[in-house]
């Protein structure tokens, strides 16, 4: 069974971008550096198009042969991706916003975009308290236990919704992770309702959040934000007390989007 990650080799196309894409998503995912014989084994690409590959992906700078050779990502990858996250628009537009709500609440804020079956992390204000969250800007968890993804999420429609939830690998992070999709929907029905999602111990144990949609003006994209705090030091009463300032929060974003972003041309 190959790639058993959420987002599949299939996901990134079958050109040759896809491809390439295909090898830095694998080498990015992996908990320890990878050498081409782990590669082979988790792409379905000939030995000779993957070699193609690699080498063309060193050759940019978005590839890197370690001293082991094991592959790692490229320096580029880095100058690339700061320059994205500099120059988004909708991080821009809501970081303020994000900054106001953690004066009101004084726990970790994230800000994040739903990509396929997972949230991308866009921004992060850290928690005032001694002992922060792990997460970094630019990582990828699984929507569908996480706050922020499950927001994110509630936002599609129909087929759109069924087909993302067709792709999900409901893997139990925890005791209390989601199993199944019927009980995914209904929790996203939960959501479209109430307009707060909630990761109660779902992704790690002992950490939680309260989190909110925000859509994009032309539905370019579905993200959302959240409060996250250990469970020892903020309990679900708290949580749900800081759902009107989230809400809030999610909605001033939205509506400012829609005024600095105007119609689509």
């Amino acid at each position: 069974m190959r790639r058993s990650a959420n987002r599949t080799a299939g996901d990134a196309g079958t050109g040759t971008l896809g491809k390439a894409i295909a090898v830095l998503d694998v080498v990015a995912a992996a908990k320890r550096p990878l050498r081409f014989t782990d590669l082979l084994a988790e792409l379905d690409q000939p030995r000779g198009t993957l070699h193609r590959q690699i080498s063309n992906l060193i050759d940019e700078g978005l590839l890197q042969v370690n001293a082991d050779g094991t592959y790692g990502l490229g320096l580029r990858l880095l100058k690339l991706a700061s320059n994205a996250w500099a120059g988004n628009q909708f991080r821009e537009i809501a970081e303020p916003h994000l900054n106001s709500l953690h004066d009101k609440v004084g726990e970790t804020i994230h800000l994040g975009v739903l990509q396929g079956v997972e949230v991308i992390y866009l921004d992060k204000v850290e928690s005032r308290q001694s002992v922060r969250m792990h997460s970094q800007i630019g990582n990828a968890s699984p929507a569908f236990c996480t706050g922020v993804g499950k927001a994110a999420l509630s936002l599609l429609q129909g087929d759109e919704l069924a087909n993302r939830i067709r792709r999900i690998d409901f893997q139990p992070y925890t005791e209390r992770t989601i199993r199944d999709a019927n009980a995914f929907l209904r929790e996203i029905e939960e959501i479209r309702t109430t307009g707060i999602a909630f990761d109660r111990e779902e992704h790690e144990s002992g950490i939680h959040c309260i989190a909110a949609p925000v859509g994009a003006p032309h539905r370019d994209f579905c993200a959302g934000i959240s409060v996250t705090a250990p469970v020892y030091r903020v309990g679900m009463e708290q949580l749900e007390a800081w759902a009107d300032d989230v809400r809030g929060t999610a909605a001033a974003i939205t509506d400012d989007m829609r005024l600095k972003l105007g119609p689509r041309g």
